[in-house]
């Protein structure tokens, strides 16, 4: 029989609506939710590998996260005499086993046998969409559901939180701003943020003439990497400054601190804001 060549790896980028999902990572078949892998490994299934297909996802989104373009890469093997699939075959054939799930594939390429979708990563750029303007969670447009944080209580101070901002831009150690969880704690805690903007957000339907008052902002984070948590806490942080219940120089004081238990309970953004944006490489 003829021999089968080497895998062929893919770099894939892919979005997904995250609310119904335990997160982009792989669960276990026990638990009630399913990871974004695990239909993006049914879904490779059905393209008859002749070895199993495992992808090695670039960021780790949590729970009720969403993506706009996350990005894993994947080895194919396929039966001798088979050629590799080309991308936009790959492409169309995982979109067509992925219906009917909030998952799909963007792009897909060929990359070498050395390309790493996580470590190969130059950048990750997050958005936190704030929703201002609602007195109660009933006020959120029914479109907008589950895809951005009503923060209650009333106006933010937007300046007071591009002061914040300003103060955790650059290279720090984010212990503060990283989950307290023991598992956390391996990794170094010293990133640089490259970017920490507060700009004008959109609603998704643009119907401004039926929920006015409403207003959307959107805070727009980059880095090589983020330790756990690091964006939700520091939008969850930069939020009580626009609240008036720190001031912008205490997120100073929180950063030199170099504690996770330093920020105020309750001070994590919930998931349903964030959205990766993208994967640079």
């Amino acid at each position: 029989p003829a021999m089968a060549g080497a895998p062929a790896r893919y770099l894939v980028f892919f979005q997904y609506f995250g609310t119904r999902y335990s997160g982009v990572m792989e669960t276990k078949s026990d638990q009630a939710l399913a990871g974004v892998q695990n239909y993006l490994e049914k879904a490779a299934e059905q393209l008859k590998p002749s070895t199993p297909i495992k992808f090695h996802i670039s960021s780790r989104t949590d729970s009720g996260v969403h993506a706009l373009a996350n990005a894993a890469h994947l080895d194919i093997q396929r039966a001798p005499g088979k050629a590799p699939f080309t991308g936009l075959q790959l492409l169309q054939g995982l979109n067509h086993h992925l219906k009917p799930e909030p998952i799909r594939i963007l792009r897909a390429q060929r990359v070498s046998s050395t390309f790493h979708a996580r470590f190969c990563a130059l950048s990750r750029t997050y958005i936190y969409r704030l929703l201002l303007g609602c007195a109660h969670r009933s006020q959120i447009p029914v479109f907008e559901q589950d895809l951005c944080w009503a923060p209650p209580g009333g106006p933010l101070d937007i300046p007071a939180m591009r002061a914040g901002a300003q103060l955790l831009l650059g290279t720090h150690d984010f212990s503060t701003f990283r989950s307290p969880h023991a598992e956390a704690a391996a990794q170094s805690p010293v990133r640089t943020l490259q970017l920490l903007q507060l700009q004008p957000g959109h609603s998704l339907l643009g119907q401004h003439h039926l929920h006015r008052g409403l207003e959307f902002w959107e805070v727009k984070v980059k880095s090589k990497s983020f330790l756990y948590r690091q964006v939700r806490r520091m939008v969850g942080a930069l939020v009580a400054v626009g609240q008036g219940r720190l001031a912008p120089r205490q997120l100073q004081e929180l950063l030199e601190l170099r504690d996770p238990r330093a920020l105020p309970p309750h001070a994590t953004a919930p998931p349903e804001g964030l959205f990766l944006h993208s994967v640079e490489y």
